[in-house]
């Protein structure tokens, strides 16, 4: 199955909340898609069902295919530690993620493109592998002949989150991977736990 490229709302309203940032279709028609989307009368789901639902979420979210969510679970699985805590770690450890939380991007669509653009480096070197995961130390600039771009220029003078766990310097556009995020600094609505309880059936 390809990764993902239609519309992003028509996602969001699924999960009945905006995965991918600020949505304003989704705040104007924030119900599933589809004719019967509105309807009150919804058959209560099943725990399997609550379950890959949240999986999903987690891969639209990250923009992560199945086989690779699979492979990084099971990698969450063999480390020591809270299973679900550490995979969402290495969702957020990716490249592509720390590029968007860094500013550099809009959104994580928007870093996989540039990454895959060659426009990022990591110690130094061109990566344009967005799966690429960072390690605590490492640093990732924007590439010198990249950082006239306006779209990362745009994308950098709109960004305010400023994270814990990464050091970015605006003038310079090179920041710092410090550490793998603890879960309270993970703002994304994902209850890993499900995701757990569903690989281990």
């Amino acid at each position: 199955m390809a990764r993902y490229t239609g519309p992003k709302t028509k996602i969001a309203r699924k999960f009945g909340e905006a995965i991918f940032g600020d949505d304003r279709a989704f705040e104007k028609r924030n119900y599933p898609p589809g004719q019967h989307g509105l309807a009150k009368k919804r058959g209560k789901k099943s725990e399997y069902a609550i379950q890959l639902m949240e999986k999903q979420k987690a891969k639209y979210t990250y923009g992560i295919l199945e086989k690779q969510f699979r492979n990084l679970f099971e990698k969450a699985s063999a480390a020591s530690g809270v299973t679900g805590e550490i995979l969402l770690q290495l969702c957020e450890s990716r490249l592509d993620n720390v590029v968007y939380r860094m500013g550099v991007a809009p959104s994580r669509r928007a870093a996989r493109q540039i990454v895959t653009h060659r426009h990022i480096t990591v110690n130094g070197e061109v990566v344009n592998v967005p799966s690429y995961h960072l390690k605590p130390g490492d640093k990732v600039a924007v590439r010198e002949k990249s950082k006239s771009l306006e779209t990362i220029e745009r994308s950098l003078a709109a960004a305010s989150q400023v994270y814990e766990w990464i050091v970015w310097n605006n003038d310079t556009k090179e920041g710092t991977f410090v550490s793998a995020p603890k879960r309270i600094q993970i703002t994304e609505n994902i209850k890993e736990q499900l995701i757990v309880e569903l690989y281990n059936k």
